[in-house]
């Protein structure tokens, strides 16, 4: 009985957090959308500073609060999915055509909201049998379970799916009017990372793309970027 209980009450949390992030909006302002834009670009920039996506969205999740204090980013295996690798993958990590090779997706999730989705293709011999035995068995994230290889990412590509302001914006002799009583419309997919790990001395052991969303701004906007009350 008790187990009930319990399992009726993540169920209504979850529903709650899920009903809350759909609350949040960024009022179509002008300002609004530079903040914004000054996120997105930040985020962008720290993660390709770092080498491990999981621990900048960690951080990311606890500075927005965009889930209870103490959250950490879960990983969801997506197993449904496969995806074979193309031949110039194989070529950049060193492996001929007879190589076994894994691939796994997932999800990174924060609480209720889902930041990213990774496609990631692996050479299971190049990492050491309990991390193996970890990617199949869990739904660990790919940079925890390989973390004591001490490894390094290569960024192949970076792209911004988005942008909250127009392309010329930057050209444009009048103001960027707002649009009163809107909110602006955050797409799901808005940053594209495509990257090579490897190990200490250059080896490469894992291509993965990594498509950030727009749950990322699923948090209440700063005071400055909302219009005034009082101007209303």
């Amino acid at each position: 009985m008790r187990y009930s209980l319990g399992l009726a009450l993540v169920a209504m949390l979850a529903q709650s957090s899920a009903a809350a992030a759909k609350e949040v909006s960024w009022s179509n302002t002008p300002l609004a959308r530079v903040e914004i834009l000054a996120l997105l670009q930040s985020l962008n920039a720290t993660l390709l500073s770092h080498d491990s996506a999981t621990l900048t969205l960690d951080d990311w999740c606890a500075r927005h609060r965009l889930a209870a204090p103490g959250t950490t980013i879960v990983a969801e295996r997506v197993r449904d999915v496969t995806k074979a690798i193309a031949p110039e993958q194989r070529t950049a990590l060193r492996i001929g055509a007879d190589e076994p090779i894994r691939y796994r997706r997932v999800r990174l999730r924060c609480g209720a909201h889902i930041l990213s989705e990774a496609d990631n293709w692996y050479v299971p011999s190049r990492l050491t049998p309990a991390m193996n035995a970890a990617l199949d068995e869990s739904d660990i994230s790919f940079g925890r379970a390989v973390k004591g290889l001490h490894f390094r990412r290569q960024t192949l590509s970076a792209i911004l799916l988005w942008s909250p302001l127009p392309a010329d914006w930057d050209q444009r002799t009048t103001a960027i009017a707002p649009e009163d009583g809107a909110t602006v419309v955050i797409p799901d997919h808005v940053i594209e990372h495509r990257a090579t790990l490897s190990l200490p001395d250059g080896t490469p052991f894992s291509q993965v793309v990594e498509t950030y969303r727009g749950d990322l701004f699923d948090f209440a906007p700063p005071a400055f970027a909302e219009p005034s009350l009082k101007s209303r």
